[in-house]
């Protein structure tokens, strides 16, 4: 491949009093052409990762990147929207548009304001990106679908509450040391195994603290080509970047497998030449604590049914075999829709460059991402290196 990121910017994740969507998504376009060293003239397109579904009542976006500076008019801007895997579409049309040669700089930004609407109506906003001929009704929405899942998993391979718990602790308190994270708070692992008032069952054997955070915030990547990156301060490569859809209905598959997940992966080590003992962390889609354990076998850390065991061992952890999750995950950091799976290539990308600060793997030199929407439905698979 040939595409590079030279800069990038992020917003904090949680209930963001006094911005509105627009303010956050020009914040993150302006931060991220300064932190790469160019202007608004030198980008050729604009790419909007927004997934809305009825969380801002201004659903034509992508002009929205062009309030950051004037000098942006008339730049070709599109929105990309494939449900929670928003922000990795919005990178992959990114680096598309620079290795077909219709671009060399691109300017990609993700953004979702949540917390404007009230609870009920963010659950009917994200069921959504599910069958709705089928799964509409199914109760607590998308929590519902996965506790569904874990429970369909805890009847095959009996009940893993403790490594569900050992997740959302390890997540938890990865994300005390990282600043753009909704909840900075490490819970400890009993709290997370224990239902109690404060912590209570939510859907199926999930608990609140399996659940990830209804959250705003934006983040933003500039994109070029590796002979323009060579030239900038910093440059981190695409050694791969792979797209696998499956189907919508999870009565269409075994939804225990997490098949797209896994075909990407194996598409990104067979494109990029590794494999998972090459990585040196992982970024992937905890949308809920479940969805990381199956994960964990998709990936091919584990083999099937025996995902518990790696939590359990602690091969995941920051010091472990593979640091998964080192920024927090969703479950610590936050899920605004649009803007997670930039958000995972910006933390990635500063892990390689060594910017990460208190959430910092030592000596990272390959990073791999897995971001999703729907469940397992939409699966994107990158895997960066840093060059500059």
């Amino acid at each position: 491949m040939a595409t590079c990121i030279i800069g990038w910017a992020h917003t904090k994740f949680g209930k963001l009093e006094g911005e509105t969507l627009e303010s956050l998504i020009v914040k993150v376009a302006s931060e991220a052409l300064q932190h790469a060293g160019i202007g608004p003239e030198d980008v050729d397109e604009i790419v909007l990762g927004h997934f809305n579904a009825g969380f801002s009542p201004q659903d034509f976006t992508a002009s929205l990147v062009l309030q950051a500076d004037d000098r942006l008019r008339f730049t070709p801007a599109t929105r990309i929207e494939n449900a929670c895997a928003t922000g990795s579409a919005a990178v992959r049309q990114g680096i598309r548009a620079i290795e077909s040669r219709a671009a060399r700089t691109v300017l990609v930004v993700g953004a979702e304001q949540m917390t404007a609407v009230p609870g009920p109506q963010v659950q009917q906003n994200l069921i959504r990106a599910s069958y709705m001929k089928e799964e509409a009704d199914i109760p607590a929405g998308f929590a519902g679908q996965f506790g569904k899942i874990a429970a369909g998993y805890f009847q095959r391979h009996g009940d893993q509450s403790d490594a569900l718990a050992k997740i959302a602790a390890k997540n938890h308190r990865n994300g005390v040391a990282n600043p753009y994270a909704h909840m900075q708070k490490d819970f400890g692992y009993q709290f997370c195994r224990t239902e109690s008032d404060k912590n209570p069952f939510v859907a199926g054997p999930l608990k609140r603290t399996d659940c990830s955070l209804v959250s705003d915030g934006a983040a933003a990547v500039v994109l070029t080509d590796v002979n323009t990156a060579l030239s900038m301060s910093r440059a981190v490569i695409f050694r791969a970047n792979e797209h696998v859809q499956d189907f919508l209905p999870m009565s269409k598959r075994d939804i225990l497998l997490f098949e797209g997940c896994e075909a990407a992966w194996k598409r990104a080590f067979k494109s990029s030449r590794l494999s998972l003992d090459d990585l040196s962390f992982v970024e992937t889609h905890d949308c809920f604590t479940i969805a990381e354990l199956i994960e964990y076998e998709a990936m091919g850390l584990a083999k099937r049914g025996e995902g518990a065991k790696i939590a359990l061992e602690g091969q995941t952890e920051k010091n472990g075999r593979l640091p998964v999750n080192p920024s927090g995950g969703l479950k610590a950091k936050g899920h605004p829709i649009g803007a997670t799976g930039v958000s995972m290539h910006v933390l990635s990308a500063m892990q390689l460059i060594g910017e990460a600060g208190g959430i910092q793997v030592p000596h990272a030199t390959l990073a791999g991402i897995f971001n999703m929407g729907g469940a397992a439905v939409a699966n994107y698979v990158s895997i960066l290196e840093r060059i500059r």
